[in-house]
């Protein structure tokens, strides 16, 4: 039922509309992080069509989750995690079209390999990992161009900020990961360093992007 409480998170103990204070409150890492990433791609002159797209849906992904983690219920949820996937979809386009300057097919070609890694991680025990197997598709592929990012001579700025937001990442899914596991010793749970961290991937993928794209008017 839409209407129907979702408890999976450790600071979550009823149905009460305040009952994620900390969950629903870091959110603001988000919105902090939108309005850092816009400042900078303006001022270095990197802010393009693309570049603004992003920094919208990393502000809506704050929005998002915060109405999931205050009502808690199933159209909140998808408010949560449509903009995130969103911004993965938009994300992968770009940088592929507008970075590593691939064509249309081979563009498809990568939105397949994400596609067949979700459908991969979708086979596993979706118990693993507290949920967070949903993550590990858009963790292999940030990895995947964050070398690409450090290796390749197309780069000309911030060589290593997709290899370090992809270090975030992992580190921010072990504290999403953990988060009902340890909830008998620490009853706060770990999802909301989740919020902050991932929100200081999302600032570095903008950032990736935005510098080293091709821009078009």
């Amino acid at each position: 039922m839409s209407g129907a409480p979702i408890d999976i998170y450790c600071e979550r103990l009823s149905a009460a509309f305040w009952a994620e204070p900390v969950n629903a409150l870091t959110n603001l890492a988000f919105i902090i992080a939108a309005f850092c990433a816009f400042r900078h791609v303006k001022r270095a002159g990197a802010m393009d069509w693309g570049a603004g797209l992003l920094v919208t849906l990393l502000f809506i992904i704050g929005i998002g989750s915060f109405l999931f983690h205050s009502f808690a219920v199933f159209w909140a949820m998808l408010a949560d995690t449509l903009p995130i996937l969103a911004f993965q979809l938009v994300f992968i386009g770009l940088y592929a079209a507008r970075v590593m300057r691939l064509g249309l097919v081979q563009v498809g070609a990568v939105y397949a390999v994400f596609v067949g890694l979700i459908v991969g991680s979708g086979l596993l025990p979706q118990d693993w990992l507290n949920g967070s197997l949903g993550y590990l598709p858009a963790a292999i592929l940030l990895t995947c161009f964050g070398a690409w990012h450090y290796f390749s001579g197309q780069i000309k700025q911030e060589r290593l900020i997709l290899l370090l937001a992809s270090g975030v990442f992992l580190v921010s899914l072990t504290f999403r990961s953990v988060d009902m596991l340890i909830c008998t010793h620490f009853a706060l749970g770990t999802h909301f360093i989740w919020h902050v961290l991932n929100a200081i991937v999302l600032y570095l993928c903008v950032r990736g992007y935005a510098k080293n794209a091709l821009k078009s008017n």
